[in-house]
């Protein structure tokens, strides 16, 4: 059983995964970021492999990559930092990124260093179910990584089954066809989210694009076993101040702590 699907085992409800640009705000702030992250009430991490043209995301997370590139973060630094962080990061840690980059680095040797420094699973939303299929699934599977693929609410139901039945860890709903850190309307997305619920499939499901508070991770939680922010915690990133203190601030307010 995965570090992934313990977390589930053991929380059904209200998982929170939480979105960072590796490298950003600074270069060195990557382990910072994290423990912050986990110490303030994250359930995962997903740390972003900065990258100069990220299709799926949106005008904050493209510039939080911009920067962290001209930071100097790369893969090879990426994994220097991450050589250390199972010293300290207890929860599941999940890689997100395009294939551009890792195909650059090596497939292969990106998730066997992967594994090395205790990442969990893999999001990469550029990469054909196809390819996934004939080539690029084994050799994530052979190195013990989940590998989560993303539904939409245009997505097919025999698709959507189908990308259900290839994923491990968690399956990521995308609560529209849009980028990242757009504002959503959750009582319309509700209806997707019920569909999806209905069709008891074999992953939990985390629903992503557009969570940024109590109020939105509430709705999005309603009918899935967690979900995903992203944009809105880059913009608490992008500001002044302490990083522990901002994200304390931030998470107390997603969760409801007072």
């Amino acid at each position: 059983m995965s570090s992934i699907e313990k977390l589930f085992k053991e929380k059904s409800k209200r998982v929170l995964n939480v979105y960072c640009t590796a490298g950003y705000p600074n270069l060195e702030s990557t382990i910072q970021v994290m423990t912050s992250l986990q110490a303030n009430g994250a359930d995962i991490i997903e740390l972003g492999m900065p990258y100069s043209d990220p299709l799926a995301d949106g005008e904050v997370i493209q510039i939080s990559s911009l920067n962290a590139l001209t930071n100097g973060m790369t893969l090879h630094v990426l994994f220097e930092q991450l050589a250390i962080m199972r010293k300290t990061i207890h929860i599941p840690v999940i890689l997100m990124g395009y294939m551009n980059p890792i195909l650059q680095y090596g497939f292969e040797k990106f998730c066997i260093k992967a594994k090395e420094v205790g990442i969990d699973g893999l999001i990469l939303p550029d990469l054909p179910l196809f390819e996934f299929e004939q080539f690029y699934g084994k050799i994530i599977k052979d190195n013990d990584l989940d590998f989560i693929f993303l539904v939409t609410p245009e997505t097919p139901v025999e698709r959507v089954k189908k990308l259900d039945s290839l994923s491990n860890g968690f399956l990521y709903a995308v609560s529209s066809s849009a980028t990242t850190g757009k504002d959503k309307d959750f009582s319309k997305v509700a209806t997707y989210l019920k569909n999806l619920q209905s069709m008891q499939l074999n992953n939990p499901i985390l629903v992503g694009f557009g969570i940024k508070d109590k109020v939105t991770f509430d709705a999005a939680t309603e009918f899935t076993q967690g979900a995903i922010i992203g944009s809105a915690y880059i913009q608490v990133l992008s500001k002044d101040g302490d990083i522990e203190a901002n994200t304390k601030q931030f998470l107390n307010g997603v969760l409801g702590v007072k």
